[in-house]
């Protein structure tokens, strides 16, 4: 396939497009606010495709990420958090109102497979890419593709329970899956930013700044967080055992993460030796709308 491809970071509070040429360069980038209501949105995208294609001069594939799935049994979105996509057969309807097929997938799964195809996880076999940010998710690449399994939940490694949890730990925080003692419960932003400075906080960034100025509160959430962390990917290693794991979302600027997480992970894998990889995303915030874009391929 020779051609430009469109992919669209559909979020909560924006949606964000970017073109890449066929040789994976960026032309063309913007974000326009997520507007309210189901069909506001889907119009807002379409605006945004249409407008692109005309600056541009071109007729291109669109790739989109949302936070949430299609179930493979009803054609609808499921496990979405932006709650106004769910029960509806939003790829059909997007492709409708576009003319074209569209290819849509978990905003997670776009992550991973940015990453994989020309970010940090390039020239691995299996990657696994985390995103630690509001809530937690994950995404599968072997060989260059992604994995979703049969039921679209492949890589939610957020909603199993907290490993190996101390009596202090149980049952855990209420999710809103309807699960108890969710990992990602104690893993997310807001847990952390809510451990030093009460329910209503919800930004963590600037914990490492505090801990590293003696702030005790922060520098004890902080090694509790990581803890928690290593034990939750430890679970994935010993599943999967991935040749790289890349962190991406607002916690993955923390750079601790990257020096005390692959320790602490080997204390609870199932092997002698764990030299697993833990690296910090190349895009960034780009990834997202990047990985949309790649699930059409480029040849």
């Amino acid at each position: 396939m020779n051609q430009h491809r469109i992919g669209i970071d559909l979020g909560g509070t924006k949606i964000e497009i970017a073109v890449l040429t066929p040789d994976g360069t960026e032309a063309l980038r913007h974000r326009v606010p997520t507007p309210p209501g189901y069909d506001a949105t889907l119009a807002a995208i379409a605006d945004l495709v249409l407008g692109a294609e005309a600056t541009l001069g071109i007729t291109a594939s669109v790739g989109i990420g949302i936070p949430g799935a299609i179930s493979p049994a009803t054609g609808r979105v499921k496990n979405a958090s932006s709650i106004a996509l769910n029960g509806h057969t939003f790829d059909r309807d997007i492709s409708a109102k576009l003319a074209r097929e569209v290819r849509v997938d978990n905003d997670a799964n776009c992550f991973a497979l940015s990453e994989a195809s020309d970010g940090a996880g390039a020239g691995y076999g299996l990657v696994f890419g985390v995103i630690l940010g509001t809530g937690i998710g994950g995404g599968v690449v072997i060989d260059g593709k992604l994995h979703r399994g049969p039921h679209r939940i492949a890589a939610e490694w957020g909603h199993n329970p907290l490993p190996w949890p101390s009596i202090d730990e149980v049952p855990g925080p209420h999710c809103w899956c309807g699960q108890w003692g969710c990992l990602e419960r104690y893993v997310c932003g807001p847990a952390l930013a809510a451990a030093v400075d009460g329910p209503e906080a919800h930004d963590a960034g600037s914990l490492p700044a505090r801990a590293a100025a003696g702030d005790a509160k922060a520098r004890d959430a902080l090694a509790q967080h990581v803890d928690r962390l290593a034990r939750g990917l430890a679970v994935v290693v010993n599943m999967l055992d991935p040749d790289v794991i890349v962190l991406g979302g607002g916690l993955s600027n923390m750079d601790h993460l990257y020096a005390e997480l692959p320790g602490l992970i080997g204390r609870h894998v199932f092997s002698d030796v764990v030299r697993t990889p833990v690296v910090k995303n190349k895009h960034g915030d780009s990834s997202g709308v990047r990985g949309a874009a790649w699930l059409w391929p480029a040849g």
